[in-house]
């Protein structure tokens, strides 16, 4: 049964729903807690530390953290393989292009695509640097996340790369949240408008938020 729903294009419109809501949800807690950062490297590092004990003593140190990742692994990667194998099931079905496209359904088949290629790309670079510190510009400093973000968006290449990510985002959040709503039913013509605005001001306040923090390094708010 499982392998049937996969199968159908209603099936993989439904996974890339659920696993999109899901990411979405990790954002909103996400930057919340990178807006911890202006109230200073204690509040901030201590924010850190407190993720990597949740559930204790009942979780060992870090096993809720982990548990998350994985979580969201398994939302990453069901979303892209979702999208990728939609997408290729769109063009065996219509081999040649259309004479007449609709210009707005193919900018948003166009900017979620190419969005989700750089939020890919992104996410692997943001790993890299703030969590391995493979990539890092200055001394990774493990336990030391404020100094990091410090040293990551004290170079433009790091604001240039993170703030361009940020965008492509919120273009993804505010096509993706609508589409997945009339995915899983819960549009409808009284609702579309609702629904589009509730996109719209959600797409505007991550990618203000996520934002912010290189805009206060740049700027001296946070050193």
């Amino acid at each position: 049964m499982a392998r049937t729903v996969w199968d159908s294009t209603v099936g993989k419109k439904t996974v890339m729903a659920v696993s999109g809501l899901i990411m979405l949800l990790y954002l909103v807690a996400h930057v919340i807690g990178n807006l911890k950062i202006f109230f200073g490297a204690g509040e901030f590092n201590h924010y850190a530390h407190w993720l990597r004990t949740v559930g204790e003593p009942f979780m060992h140190y870090e096993w809720t953290l982990w548990l998350v990742r994985v979580v969201l692994v398994v939302a990453v990667v069901a979303h892209a393989v979702s999208a990728y194998q939609l997408s290729r099931r769109d063009l065996r079905a219509r081999p040649q292009k259309y004479e007449h496209r609709k210009a707005g359904g193919s900018h948003a088949t166009r900017t979620m695509r190419w969005g989700g290629v750089i939020l890919g790309l992104f996410i692997v670079w943001h790993i890299l640097d703030l969590t391995t510190g493979t990539t890092h510009s200055g001394g990774f400093q493990p336990g030391h996340p404020y100094q990091n973000v410090v040293d990551t968006f004290s170079t433009w290449y790091g604001n240039v790369i993170y703030i361009a990510a940020m965008l492509a985002l919120g273009l993804h959040i505010r096509h993706g949240f609508w589409s997945a709503a009339q995915t899983l039913g819960a549009g409808s013509r009284a609702r579309d408008r609702a629904l589009k605005i509730s996109a719209n001001v959600l797409a505007l306040l991550l990618t203000a938020g996520f934002i912010a923090v290189p805009v206060g390094v740049m700027t001296g708010v946070v050193s």
